[in-house]
């Protein structure tokens, strides 16, 4: 249990592992959201509690259950990132099965939380019926509109569409063991919402918004119930590109944070021209290579992303995109040259690319593919559509 205070409201709230939880009168879907992942990132906490408290005191009628769970409690308390390791970046088959069979000896505080984490979904997922619908809520270093990171498979994407904001995909093509990465492995909807920047009190609205929106989007509480629309314009009006979806093309990786400078001034989504300098690392200036979107530059002294590049996908790309999934065209790939299937279950590709020299990235995204090891002259290629539960939303209105 810690404390913590809004540095914009001025009130303090006392959070354990579980934030709060609402049981419905009416059998339906579950939604579990995680607040404080990183202990610097308060916002998603205070949005939770305020958001079941709400909820509870005007008797809003519930259909399913409702879950908020704090990330990193330590880090919370004490403001910072994290403690030894980087709580959103442990979700990995092999460190699960790690922490399953209690491999650890004298394991760091953050590993500590992330088995109470994990404890509590599994809980969530073995008790209740489902559908089941993950969100991570999350805020940033530098200055931005809210948006999603989402992991690209048709069922996420077409849940995260009805949300009035940028949609980031392929964000884990260049992480290793984001939590929701891992909930996508399990096959549920799961994607995660930046309300903001650190130290913006616009956050924790904009985190309450989208909690609110979820909820009536997977049905579980009616828009009558609440201001619906003031919720929604709060989240549309922050953004230009409010129905614009993205894909990230590059990462600048930071291996020694205290050598890595950001040059000031960059926000999120901001244009940028080839030739621009972004940052400073090992006393090398580091330039755009091309005309791009820069995404979450890094202005705090921890974390290993520099930053992001990302652009525009055409809704011709994403149209033909959904097609060729629905047709399940991927089950064809093999055929072409330099291109094998890598395990039995037949969800990732063995691309040799002195082979397969004509196949870009971009075509096996296109098909639902995203790289998880590059190498010199071959990577793997795992298909998220692979692992969807789409019999769980087959009955789910946004899935139909």
């Amino acid at each position: 249990m810690v404390e913590l205070t809004d540095q914009f409201r001025g009130h303090k709230i006392k959070v354990g592992r579980l934030i709060g939880k609402i049981e419905g009168k009416k059998e339906g879907p579950s939604m579990i959201f995680t607040g404080g992942i990183h202990g610097n990132e308060p916002s998603g906490v205070f949005a939770i509690r305020e958001v079941i408290e709400e909820i509870s005191r005007n008797k809003i009628k519930v259909r399913g259950n409702i879950y908020g769970i704090s990330g990193n409690l330590k880090a919370l308390g004490k403001g910072h990132r994290y403690e030894k390791y980087d709580l959103n970046r442990l979700w990995t088959k092999k460190k699960i099965e790690s922490l399953l069979n209690d491999v650890q000896k004298e394991p760091a505080q953050d590993i500590i939380e992330q088995k109470e984490i994990l404890t509590e979904i599994r809980k969530i997922l073995n008790e209740d019926n489902g559908p089941f619908y993950f969100f991570d809520l999350h805020t940033t270093s530098s200055e931005t509109n809210p948006f999603l990171t989402v992991n690209d498979c048709l069922a996420n994407r077409k849940f995260a569409e009805l949300f009035p904001v940028p949609m980031i995909l392929g964000i884990e093509e260049y992480l290793e063991g984001p939590l929701l990465s891992y909930i996508n492995e399990l096959g549920y909807v799961a994607f995660g919402f930046e309300g903001g920047s650190h130290g913006d009190k616009s956050s924790v609205d904009n985190h309450k918004a989208f909690i609110l929106l979820a909820l009536v989007h997977a049905g579980m509480i009616k828009r009558k119930s609440f201001n619906y629309y003031k919720y929604y314009d709060q989240l549309a009006k922050t953004s230009f590109d409010s129905h614009e979806i993205f894909e990230i093309f590059y990462r600048f990786q930071v291996f020694d944070n205290s050598k890595f400078k950001m040059k000031p001034g960059f926000v999120n989504f901001q244009k940028i021209k080839q030739g621009t300098i972004l940052a400073k690392y090992n006393g090398e200036r580091i330039k755009a290579e091309e005309n791009a979107r820069i995404f979450m530059p890094l202005y705090q002294n921890q974390g290993d992303d520099g930053f992001f590049l990302i652009r525009k996908v055409s809704p011709f790309f994403l149209k033909l995109s959904e097609k060729l999934r629905t047709l399940k065209v991927d089950k064809i790939l093999p055929v072409l040259p330099g291109v094998k299937w890598h395990n039995k279950e037949k969800d990732t590709l063995e691309v040799n690319t002195t082979i397969a020299k004509f196949f870009a990235k971009r075509f096996f995204h296109l098909l639902g593919f995203r790289a998880i090891i590059l190498g010199e002259n071959k990577y793997l290629m795992k298909n998220r559509e692979k692992a969807v539960r789409s019999k769980d939303y087959k009955n789910e209105k946004f899935f139909q």
